[in-house]
């Protein structure tokens, strides 16, 4: 039986991480230690800090990870893209071109007899009004025609530079730490989404940028799972276990 793969944000091209060559070589370097292990690979968004499609033309750049996920796809590794909130303008060239299945909403999935919940995790479980106003207005069919009439010289470097700004606003460029159960979105999300649906076996989220497993029940567990830009941080599913590993290159991965 092989290994079911979990990762998320990597926000490669963004204008704040310094090793963004680096950054993506060791990703695609993780793929390659795993591609003969891999049942399927779930990245779980914002594996782009800005990804806007338009009809003829996709962003510059990211071939050697493009480039890793078609040889995964072409051995038969199921590869799912669920978008994010930084790389949402998404059509069709990953499913075309790369192979991959794209998830435009939460999916709940049976993977080995498992009930598996799977999103991004952005505005799930959050009150907070202008993150909510900015979400929908990202997702209405006529904002993303409009800002698709914008040549792209001008629409990435608007959007990069958007993007960059969330980034470096935060203290440290870092995500706050995790707030505990009674506070932290995503956890109290799925605590209320248990229960009404307390098949549910396991909720991975990205999104937050934090390291998390934690047991909601008997039966259930949260994790999120970190990021590629410091922890390397990715949960595998080997059908009867599933935990939490970082990535550094040289070791043997499961």
């Amino acid at each position: 039986m092989k290994n079911i793969y979990f990762l998320s944000d990597a926000h490669l091209g963004s204008l704040a991480i310094p090793h963004a060559r680096t950054q993506e070589r060791r990703l695609v370097n993780f793929l390659d230690t795993i591609k003969h292990k891999a049942a399927a690979v779930y990245l779980l968004g914002d594996m782009f800090d800005f990804w806007h499609e338009y009809r003829y033309t996709v962003p510059k750049g990211f071939t050697r990870l493009l480039g890793k996920i078609s040889e995964l796809t072409d051995l038969g590794v199921e590869v799912h893209y669920f978008i994010g909130n930084h790389d949402l303008w998404q059509h069709d060239y990953f499913e075309k071109e790369c192979g991959m299945t794209l998830h435009r909403h939460a999916a709940t999935l049976e993977l080995y007899g498992q009930t598996f919940y799977l999103a991004h995790g952005d505005g799930l479980g959050s009150d907070d009004r202008k993150f909510k106003l900015l979400r929908a207005l990202f997702h209405n069919p006529l904002c993303q025609r409009l800002f698709a009439a914008v040549h792209p010289r001008w629409g990435m470097a608007f959007g990069l530079a958007w993007a960059r700004h969330s980034r470096l606003k935060r203290e440290d460029g870092k995500e706050p730490p995790y707030q505990g159960e009674n506070k932290e979105e995503l956890v109290i999300f799925a605590k209320h989404y248990l229960q009404t649906h307390p098949d549910i076996n396991f909720f991975v989220f990205g999104h937050r940028h934090i390291e998390l497993d934690l047991m909601l029940s008997r039966t259930a567990r949260v994790l999120i799972l970190g990021d590629w830009i410091s922890a390397f941080s990715y949960a595998v599913f080997d059908g009867e276990q599933m935990y939490m590993e970082n990535f550094i290159e040289g070791e043997s991965q499961p």
